[in-house]
């Protein structure tokens, strides 16, 4: 199986992943330590309760270096798995593998510790009928992998750049003169999604009558939430954000607000524990 990803190149990822980690060198310590035909079989497994994500891009740098190798994916992304499970088994040339190895346990550590974190807030906001988005709080040139790790661990994606949307927020409000002038010209530019960030109840009622067609409820507390939730009326969609922690999320979803955005589960996930052990044959 290839993984595919909309605006994600996965054979140019893994060629610039290996090439940062090769150098012009190559792995010595497996050139030099293994024999040439030595034969390597292994298991990847988590060491700890997580949700998986990355684990067929993990699989591509093995066969990138090891085209025959044997690689069986014992589980797949999205799911939630126990601490000791077994993810992945592959067999091949011991060479290949071992030079894979790092680049492949990078990959699949950090998305899996994102789609872990994500899972942990959408497991909190049950039944309270709120979304959970991701942000563009993203490590440059892998905001594709990470948002794609926030979806497996349960979450929406919501703009993926600065084209698909309009996000207006309190510097551009600064510049703009207010936040109604800044929707009107959104709005008389034609762009379709208008999205305003507020931080007062009282700039509700402007960025509505600008235009805006979403509102960013921006470090509102739990009560000035709802205050906000029935002003709009539904009118238009509502989102919290801004501070959002684990302890604090589910009073936030409590309050009406149709979305929570949340920049922590990319922006400081943990790496999940997964190693990849010699298994005897």
């Amino acid at each position: 199986m290839t993984f595919t990803l909309d605006g994600f190149a996965l054979d140019a990822f893994v060629e610039a992943t290996l090439a940062e980690d090769m150098g012009e060198g190559g792995d010595v310590t497996s050139a030099a330590v293994i024999p040439a035909d030595a034969r390597f079989t292994a298991v990847m497994d988590s060491r700890d309760a997580i949700t998986v994500a990355g684990l067929e891009i993990a699989a591509a740098f093995f066969r990138r270096l090891d085209p025959e190798a044997t690689i069986a994916l014992l589980v797949a992304d999205g799911d939630r798995v126990a601490g000791g499970t077994e993810l992945m088994r592959v067999e091949g040339w011991a060479r290949a593998l071992l030079t894979a190895e790092r680049s492949a346990l990078n990959t699949v550590q950090h998305l899996s510790g994102i789609a872990t974190l994500t899972r942990a807030y959408v497991d909190r906001i049950e039944g309270t009928g709120a979304t959970l988005l991701d942000t563009r709080k993203t490590i440059p040139g892998l905001r594709r992998l990470e948002k794609y790790a926030t979806r497996m661990g349960g979450a929406t994606n919501h703009r993926m750049g600065l084209w698909d949307a309009a996000m207006i927020k309190d510097n551009h409000v600064a510049v703009a003169g207010g936040v109604a002038e800044a929707a009107a010209r959104a709005k008389e530019a034609g762009i379709a999604r208008i999205i305003v960030e507020v931080d007062r109840v009282e700039q509700i009622e402007p960025a509505l009558a600008g235009g805006a067609t979403h509102l960013l409820l921006d470090n509102m507390t739990p009560a000035t939430l709802r205050d906000a939730v029935m002003l709009v009326g539904g009118r238009v969609p509502t989102e919290a954000s801004g501070g959002v922690t684990l302890e604090t999320i589910r009073a936030i979803a409590e309050s009406g607000v149709d979305f929570v955005s949340v920049g922590r589960i990319t922006q400081s996930a943990p790496a999940a524990d997964i190693g990849l052990d010699f298994a005897a044959v």
